[in-house]
């Protein structure tokens, strides 16, 4: 079974966490993961190039010079693809990028990356980061204690609150995120990678080969005992009769 060292406040290996074979231990495979990484770049690209036609720019409604006589070539307008300010040939229009990838898939490809990451002992894991000061030095001085210094980082939190947000705004190697939006392509580019005890394990349950894992319940605290009611008073046994709504005719 694989482990992960969890390192203490001064950046020393003080114990393991054992993670299961079946979710980090597994062997990496290079075109799974390629596929996942070309999936990614491509949904970020936003596919809004344009390009004018023959048909789109302005101009050239008339015929420049007559079809014969002239000694130059033949032109039908200004406006066409091979005149300065003319239409684009074939040039890039709206699309959309995205590539579709089977959610099985995709989980595969980023079990595998963490299994990688961990198999080159380039992921470690700290109980918490433990960052509440809004300051950039507050976050360095942090990771620089856990022997992190200047190294091309992600770091992936429980939770990003906005003062871990404000502090790590202005590290240019350092990338905060979160389990449920960390990628391939991040854990693969990045040559350290830091995460809290609590995200590895919300990932460890998200990624277990049998399908997502509901996290344990929290222990509710016991309730207080409900106070005793007051006996419900005895209903009247004894009921007026309604009178009838109109009176009843005599017969003839």
């Amino acid at each position: 079974m694989p482990s992960v060292p969890i390192l203490d406040g001064k950046g020393k290996s003080s114990q393991t966490l054992e993670v299961p074979a079946d979710v980090f231990g597994v062997t990496p495979r290079v075109p799974l993961l390629h596929q996942a990484v070309v999936k990614e770049m491509a949904a970020r690209r936003a596919g809004t190039h344009s390009t004018r036609g023959r048909s789109q720019v302005s101009g050239g409604g008339r015929k420049p010079w007559k079809q014969k006589g002239t000694g130059r070539a033949r032109q039908g307008s200004i406006r066409a693809t091979q005149w300065k300010g003319g239409g684009k040939p074939f040039g890039p229009r709206p699309r959309k990028y995205a590539k579709q990838m089977p959610s099985e898939m995709r989980r595969a490809a980023l079990r595998e990356a963490v299994s990688a990451k961990i198999g080159a002992g380039q992921l470690s894991v700290v109980e918490t980061l433990g960052v509440t000061d809004p300051k950039t030095r507050a976050l360095t001085t942090r990771l620089k204690d856990l022997g992190i210094t200047g190294q091309v980082t992600l770091v992936v939190v429980s939770r990003v609150t906005e003062e871990l947000q404000r502090a790590a705004r202005n590290v240019p190697w350092l990338v905060l995120e979160t389990p449920g939006h960390v990628s391939v392509y991040q854990l693969i580019r990045h040559e350290r990678v830091l995460f809290e005890k609590d995200a590895l394990q919300t990932l460890e349950r998200t990624l277990h080969p049998d399908g997502p894992i509901a996290s344990p319940p929290a222990a509710e605290p016991a309730a207080a005992p409900a106070p005793a009611r007051a006996p419900r008073a005895a209903k009247a046994t004894a009921t007026a009769k309604s009178p009838s709504k109109s009176p009843r005719r005599p017969r003839a």
